[in-house]
């Protein structure tokens, strides 16, 4: 394998840091061959087994978008409960969604039960599936980034409810819910470290046994 350039090494580095999760979006429309070329970056993912779990439903008609917008209220409101006094507050401050202004919207499942891979390395530990889906999502982020989208990822859903209201397969799992376009801003600081919800370690903490 051929060694890459300390240039590259540093930009990717850059693309790294510049990786945001982005929740104000413009509304301008994202070019379909454009989102095409982001979206092979799932081609190039490494996956269990060669399974390839991953399924990516487009949310596009007025209907499911409406559907998926709701059961984040729905959610949001219920998380919201779960805090009291400064943290409430903080909370309910934050845009945690960009669902209402990102063009494109995508659901990202795990097909639990394919037969692609023949089980290969997943019989003691199939959630690597999922973890295979989340691996191909930050291929796909990363190029993203690298045309000058933004993504960002809404877990913050009922996952039983969207499978319903978008007719998903029984059998698959609902890994990440990404709004993805054009960003209002761009910053290589997370937008919840500057409201002050958490700051980003320093340093990797390591153990050794």
């Amino acid at each position: 394998m051929s060694e890459f350039s300390a240039d590259f090494q540093t930009s990717l580095r850059d693309l790294m840091r510049w990786r945001r999760d982005v929740r104000r979006f413009r509304t301008d429309p994202v070019d379909e061959a454009i989102l095409r070329d982001c979206l092979d970056a799932f081609l190039l993912a490494p996956s269990v087994g060669l399974s390839e779990p991953w399924r990516v439903i487009e949310v596009q008609s007025p209907a499911a978008r409406a559907a998926a917008l709701a059961n984040f209220s729905a959610a949001n409101a219920q998380a919201l409960d779960g805090y009291d006094g400064e943290k409430a507050h903080l909370y309910s401050s934050l845009k945690l969604s960009g669902m209402q202004e990102a063009p494109v919207q995508l659901a990202i499942w795990c097909d639990d039960s394919t037969d692609k891979g023949a089980g290969l390395g997943a019989a003691t530990m199939p959630e690597t599936r999922r973890y295979s889906v989340v691996g191909a999502i930050t291929l796909f982020w990363l190029t993203a980034r690298a045309r000058g989208l933004g993504v960002g990822w809404v877990s913050i859903l009922d996952p039983g409810q969207l499978a319903q209201d978008l007719d998903i397969p029984h059998d698959w799992s609902l890994v990440a819910y990404l709004c993805v376009g054009w960003p209002e801003a761009r910053s290589d600081t997370p937008e919840l470290e500057q409201a002050g919800w958490e700051t980003r370690r320093p340093t990797l903490p390591t153990e050794t046994r």
